[in-house]
């Protein structure tokens, strides 16, 4: 039976130091099993993906004093969480602030059950990284986009089935 992709929009968000905001999360079921990514979900009712990528970011971090700028990358991806299986069309938004603090307290109940935090990351530490991070490529990406710029078109980044 085919699944409907789910609709997410994602952020990249860059803080005065070009440092990347990721959250890291787990499986519910094994908390051993972690991994770190961007904030963002699916969007809910009508709303756009700009609207569903700043409503997510506040509620996962708190941070509502952002700049939105460009879709960078999309992809298309599979995987296992909490007893299904997601099938996500994410866009990937570029963003800026100022603001460094963050606040956990409007995560869903899911997310509470799956988030251990948020971490701001320099570009050299996520290349370093030995730990899972989401989208595979993050690291590279990052150093092309503090490089050179967001990409004129979005980059649509190979599937990632897990």
């Amino acid at each position: 039976m085919p699944t409907e992709k789910r609709k997410v929009a994602r952020v990249v968000l860059l803080d005065a130091d070009d440092r990347i905001l990721l959250m890291h999360g787990y499986e519910p079921e094994d908390p051993t099993s972690t991994w770190w990514f961007t904030p963002g979900g699916g969007l809910e009712g009508d709303e756009s993906r700009e609207q569903a990528a700043l409503r997510e970011l506040a509620e996962e971090t708190g941070i509502t004093d952002v700049e939105l700028g460009p879709v960078l990358w999309q992809r298309i991806c599979s995987f296992p969480f909490d007893g299904r299986r997601w099938d996500q069309d994410e866009w990937y938004f570029l963003a800026r602030t100022t603001e460094t603090a963050t606040d956990l307290s409007g995560l869903t109940g899911l997310e509470q059950r799956s988030v251990t935090g948020l971490r701001w990351w320099t570009s050299a530490e996520l290349s370093v990284a030995r730990e899972t991070v989401y989208p595979t490529r993050l690291a590279e990406l990052l150093r092309t986009l503090l490089e050179e710029g967001p990409p004129r078109t979005p980059l649509v980044l190979a599937p990632e089935i897990v």
